[in-house]
């Protein structure tokens, strides 16, 4: 008999959901192994640094399956490295849950089923790593998906906000945003009410994100 689908694991727990507009919702989160980034500012090493433990994808969706009513995460590390991901989001989406991608972007998300949200994290300059964004991934997205930008300084700030009007995220006539654009400073590098007030000051429609989790579990860096 064929072997199961399988995938690389770092973490399967049920937590809060910590970002993104679902931030506060119950939430089982499946982080997958591996990454092909390495940004300055990274507090999920350990997906890279350590080797996941193998689970088929009938053992995660049992353990989904614990928690009914609460949403589900797919996150990493990068997700989309493991094919087997495409498969483990079409039978979760069959199951009508809700279903959310958090992917680095650097990598063609055509094959993301329907009905799974996708949130893009796009890499400004002083993440080291915004070469490697796949811009092109921010012009086929479907309505539901959501763009974070993750902020260390002014420089991310003015890059951020002339990415997201170029990629038509954002209106340049007025600021508003057209869909979810996340504004997310990074602890120890940019104070998030100097965030708060350039956002204020060009009056642009996005949304201020603090990391959830870390407010509520400041001491814990996994299964939170």
């Amino acid at each position: 008999m064929p072997t199961e689908q399988s995938l690389a694991l770092s973490e399967l727990f049920f937590s809060l959901q910590g970002e993104s507009t679902y931030a506060g919702l119950p939430c089982v989160f499946i982080r997958l192994a591996g990454c092909n980034l390495r940004c300055r500012y990274c507090d999920a090493r350990y997906t890279y640094e350590e080797i996941g433990g193998n689970k088929s994808l009938s053992e995660i969706i049992a353990f989904v399956d614990l928690y009914p009513e609460a949403i589900v995460e797919i996150t990493g590390g990068e997700p989309m490295l493991q094919e087997n991901v495409i498969p483990l989001m079409q039978r979760l989406v069959d199951q009508k849950r809700t279903v959310l991608l958090e992917t680095n972007g650097s990598i063609d998300l055509s094959s993301v089923p329907d009905g799974v949200t996708i949130i893009i994290d796009v890499k400004c300059p002083d993440s080291g790593m915004a070469h490697a964004n796949r811009l092109e991934n921010l012009t086929t997205l479907n309505k539901s998906a959501e763009i974070k930008f993750v902020l260390c300084s002014r420089k991310d700030y003015d890059w951020a906000v002339a990415c997201a009007k170029a990629h038509n995220l954002i209106d340049c006539r007025n600021g508003r945003a057209l869909r979810p654009v996340l504004f997310s400073p990074v602890s120890g590098y940019l104070p998030p009410a100097e965030l708060a007030a350039w956002i204020l000051q060009d009056k642009l429609a996005v949304r201020l994100q603090l990391q959830l989790h870390k407010i509520l579990w400041p001491e814990s860096d996994r299964g939170v």
